[in-house]
């Protein structure tokens, strides 16, 4: 067995102010790499993909560590709160339970506790746990760079895997989500080689919420992972679930428009069919089990 490469030597800086960490982007330049957690930097600089010279610690940034909630404005999740974190947050837990379901999800116990969801969105991996729900909870990701703080919403934020509309010398400070609709409930499932620890070979992400202004009088958000370049909305699923009524025979087909949205790619983990297949059966159990959970719409009998 080779032995794996160790730890190239570079110079640690812990960050103390947004302007500390964007001079020294602009004086080190591809040289430098950014650190929240370190789950992925520090397995990559080990195994010799990446040789920074330079690593500079984000997490203690003010307000990377928070989570903030307020009913009108909704939750602000600073980009370096662990997954662990996330998922026992109380505001997280009851009035944005699908992104603790997902947060919960990843890696292992262990890993959750240094893993955050600034890294987890920045590696713009197609699998990335916390993306679906991102986009069903409309959030919104913090950008700071030069020119000051700006908001992306998180459906423009991927470009591609790994891949981000970041440009050099722009770091993610928070994520912005609005208030959940009333009396929304959402699903996050994810299917992995393994029940813990794997990274997800398909996930769903499926919010639903009454909506009197819909023919069905409800409305459904689907997001889907790992199953393209970038996660997936699902329009025509969303818009066919807006316009016939819940029940099995409209959820079949709307997970056969999700399968249908879905452009997967064989690889050694699963072959596109069965990926395909796959969103196929999270969908429908993700439209059922919110179903199951949404109060009757607004203004019915």
């Amino acid at each position: 067995m080779l032995a794996r490469p160790g730890l190239v030597s570079f110079d640690y800086v812990r960050a103390r102010t947004p302007g500390e960490v964007v001079q020294l982007l602009a004086e080190h330049g591809a040289d430098a790499r950014l650190m929240m957690g370190g789950t992925d930097l520090l397995v990559r600089i080990r195994d010799g993909a990446v040789r920074p010279r330079l690593v500079v610690d984000l997490k203690h940034l003010p307000g990377m560590r928070d989570i903030l909630y307020q009913q009108q404005a909704g939750l602000t999740v600073g980009a370096a709160v662990t997954m662990n974190q996330l998922a026992r947050h109380p505001a997280v837990v009851a009035h944005y339970p699908l992104l603790a379901q997902a947060a919960n999800s990843v890696a292992s116990y262990p890993l959750r506790n240094r893993a955050t969801i600034g890294g987890n969105l920045c590696n713009a991996s197609p699998c990335a746990d916390t993306a679906p729900p991102s986009y069903v909870l409309a959030g919104r990701i913090v950008v700071h760079g030069s020119a000051g703080e700006q908001e992306v919403a998180i459906a423009d934020f991927f470009r591609g895997p790994g891949q981000t509309v970041l440009q050099p010398g722009q770091f993610v400070t928070a994520i912005r989500f609005p208030p959940s609709p009333a009396a929304a409930s959402g699903r996050y499932l994810k299917l992995g080689r393994n029940k813990a620890g794997d990274l997800a070979i398909v996930s769903v992400a499926v919010l639903g919420f009454p909506d009197a202004s819909a023919p069905s009088g409800y409305r459904f958000r689907i997001a889907l992972g790992a199953v393209a370049p970038v996660v997936l909305r699902v329009p025509a699923a969303e818009e066919w679930l807006a316009h016939h009524p819940p029940g099995a025979e409209t959820f079949a087909r709307a997970a056969d428009l999700a399968a249908a949205a879905a452009s997967p790619i064989d690889d050694v983990r699963a072959s596109a069919d069965y990926r395909r297949a796959m969103v196929r059966t999270l969908t429908r159990r993700g439209l059922n089990a919110v179903a199951d959970t949404i109060a009757a719409p607004t203004g019915s009998a």
